[in-house]
């Protein structure tokens, strides 16, 4: 900036704000939380050795990236980022498996809905077996006592847990 208003980071810091300042492009004078919050985690010293040691095409992006960092680790001070992703993880999760038991649900109605054609073994009268015999092993997944609700747990296709 040099001259007129310092940057948020000068001004922080209460220094002026020379006209070269690293900071000055990424950190105007009008926001000065966002660099406050960058301080606060990760220090100035080390987001001006971070923005020095890029070239200047990518620096907006990693500001970006500091800012959003920096921000996580206010609300997260152990994870951080990773704790948000993993939160987001988790709520695909459920959502894939609420789909699943929609989805069951809807092949259930449907095959209530079919007619049932008659095969050697049955009685062509009893249209009730198939619905009794084979619809309980296609729903039989997606009982709620199936589902494992540790994140970092899977099962296999063996029916075994893999962590």
């Amino acid at each position: 900036m040099g001259g007129n208003s310092p940057c948020a980071s000068c001004k922080l810091l209460r220094r002026r704000c020379a006209k070269d300042c690293i900071f000055a492009p990424y950190f105007p004078s009008d926001d000065p939380h966002k660099f406050a919050i960058v301080h606060k985690v990760f220090g100035a010293s080390n987001i001006s050795k971070m923005l020095q040691e890029l070239p200047v095409h990518q620096r907006a992006d990693a500001v970006s990236s500091l800012v959003y960092e920096a921000n996580a680790r206010v609300r997260d001070p152990v994870y951080g980022c990773v704790g948000a992703i993993s939160y987001l993880q988790n709520q695909v999760s459920q959502l894939q498996m609420q789909l699943a038991v929609a989805q069951a649900e809807i092949l259930c109605i449907q095959m209530q809905n079919e007619p049932v054609m008659p095969t050697p073994q049955m009685d062509p009268d009893d249209t009730t077996f198939l619905l009794q015999n084979t619809l309980p092993q296609y729903l039989s997944f997606a009982s709620p006592s199936n589902v494992i609700q540790d994140s970092r747990k899977r099962e296999s296709i063996f029916g075994d847990i893999i962590s």
